[in-house]
């Protein structure tokens, strides 16, 4: 006796291997049904053929047919009435009132739930209409439990999806309208909530403070939440750029100004419809001035070596963490400009004034360039949380980014130590600002923490980054309960 395979059990393993990788990778649960009723009519030579998904509980999920003469619907509920419930088989048409002389009906389940129902009806032959054969209808259930099985992990990366876009919804709630930023601190709330009441506004916002407390990052929030956030974001730096080319760089040049000179155009076109970012707007020269409050007026500017004036719409937020009404009292800013850009003026407070955030944005900062540099999960030695605790950050969040940056290249594995940060800090930073051993610089910034929380040490303890039981236990041992 031949042991062989049948020619026709053979195709039949073929289809289902076929199907299965048809089936298979990250696709929509309509999809899977569309491609499930085409390859069973086809591979079962039906006339006919319709798919149901099934929700949890029993209902239409969705549906696929090829000339099926009837509802999705009425035929769920005509199988669900039927003696056999929905594990059904061969039969005619006439048991569930359809105009069909043969269906074959086969139920999908996945971890004992009922997830899909195909049925193929009125088989098709050379000669006109046929019938399904015996070992037909084990093949048309092979189909259904394959196709089950990639419906189930369908809706399950539906799921996941879901949830990590309620997720994120939920961090977008968390942060409010405040983006990324980290700000616990009362002083930087204060800013960033004017900065979501005035970026809605046409109005031109002049930044205040010193280098390194986000100008420019306040500068894209209002960008983001104005009418113009579909626009570009252009920043400049006007120290950064030598004053002979700063006017083309922010007006536009004309083709032949001078030999070899190409046409461009310049920041303030590049904007359009946007933000333009003029950081350092103190460093402008009396000339450019005049051209800059020209183009806040008019709306229009010429570029250089141009003799027609080519209208801009853009809004200006402006920065700069010099004195200017120092720079109006000695003629070196104009004051019809000071007024223009400074309709509304946010004065970002420094790192020393916003300790709270502090412990923050060490955390974050650690978790970026770890990433960064495939160090995996890192943490901070106790001393050395506290000697980034103590330090007085001249050089704000930027400099506290760098420090952070700097410690995590110089650690070793995955921990970050005392005298890490001490060979970030170099031999030229304070480790102690404030003078005195590790202890007492450390006692001191706790006692400020506190005083100016109004001695509430459930708040302070946030701000320092330490649980209330630790904030206690040093207190205790300051005698400073």
């Amino acid at each position: 006796m031949s042991l062989s395979t049948p020619p026709w059990r053979q195709a039949q393993l073929e289809a289902l291997l076929e199907l299965s990788l048809a089936l298979g990778g990250p696709r929509e649960e309509a999809d899977l049904v569309e491609e499930l009723v085409h390859r069973a009519v086809g591979l079962l030579d039906a006339r006919r053929g319709l798919v149901v998904a099934l929700s949890d509980q029993g209902g239409l999920s969705s549906w696929a047919a090829v000339n099926w003469p009837g509802s999705p619907e009425e035929f769920l509920v005509a199988c669900s009435r039927y003696p056999g419930g929905l594990e059904v088989g061969l039969f005619p048409g006439s048991e569930l009132a359809l105009p069909c002389q043969q269906i074959m009906v086969a139920a999908g389940s996945w971890q004992g739930q009922w997830v899909l129902l195909v049925a193929v009806a009125d088989r098709e032959t050379r000669g006109g209409q046929g019938t399904f054969a015996p070992e037909d209808l084990p093949f048309l259930r092979s189909l259904a439990l394959v196709a089950a099985s990639a419906v189930a992990s369908s809706r399950a990366l539906a799921e996941e999806k879901r949830r990590r876009r309620a997720l994120e919804e939920e961090n977008r709630s968390l942060r409010g309208d405040f983006g990324d930023f980290i700000a616990e601190s009362p002083a930087m709330r204060r800013v960033l909530e004017l900065a979501r009441r005035v970026a809605p506004l046409e109005v031109s916002v002049l930044l205040r403070g010193e280098s390194g407390t986000g100008k420019e990052k306040v500068a894209r929030l209002l960008h983001q939440l104005s009418p113009r956030a579909g626009g570009p974001f252009v920043p400049i730096n006007c120290a950064a750029v030598p004053e002979s080319l700063l006017e083309a760089e922010l007006f536009g040049i004309e083709r032949g100004v001078a030999t070899g000179v190409e046409a461009r155009i310049g920041k303030l076109e590049v904007a359009q419809g946007g933000t333009l970012f003029l950081d350092e707007v103190g460093d402008l020269s009396p000339n450019l001035q005049a051209k800059l409050l020209r183009v806040l007026q008019e709306r229009t500017l010429e570029r250089v070596g141009g003799r027609r004036e080519v209208r801009v719409d853009v809004r200006v937020v402006a920065a700069t963490h010099r004195d200017l009404e120092t720079m109006l009292a000695r003629g070196e800013f104009r004051q019809d400009l000071y007024y223009r850009l400074r309709v509304v003026e946010l004065r970002l407070p420094p790192l020393r004034q916003r300790p709270e955030d502090i412990p923050r944005l060490i955390q974050h900062f650690l978790q970026r360039f770890a990433a960064q540099m495939g160090k995996g999960q890192v943490r901070l030695e106790r001393e050395a949380w506290q000697l980034l605790l103590a330090y007085d950050y001249p050089g704000n969040v930027r400099e506290l980014e760098h420090l952070v940056e700097a410690s995590l290249a110089l650690a070793e594995a995955n921990e970050v130590r005392r005298e890490d940060v001490l060979l970030a800090m170099g031999s030229s930073a304070p480790v102690a600002p404030l003078g005195g051993t590790l202890e007492e610089v450390v006692k001191g910034h706790v006692l400020r923490t506190l005083e100016r929380l109004q001695g509430n040490k459930k708040e302070a303890a946030k701000a320092l980054g330490v649980d209330r039981t630790t904030l206690y236990r040093m207190l205790k041992r300051w005698n400073a309960t």
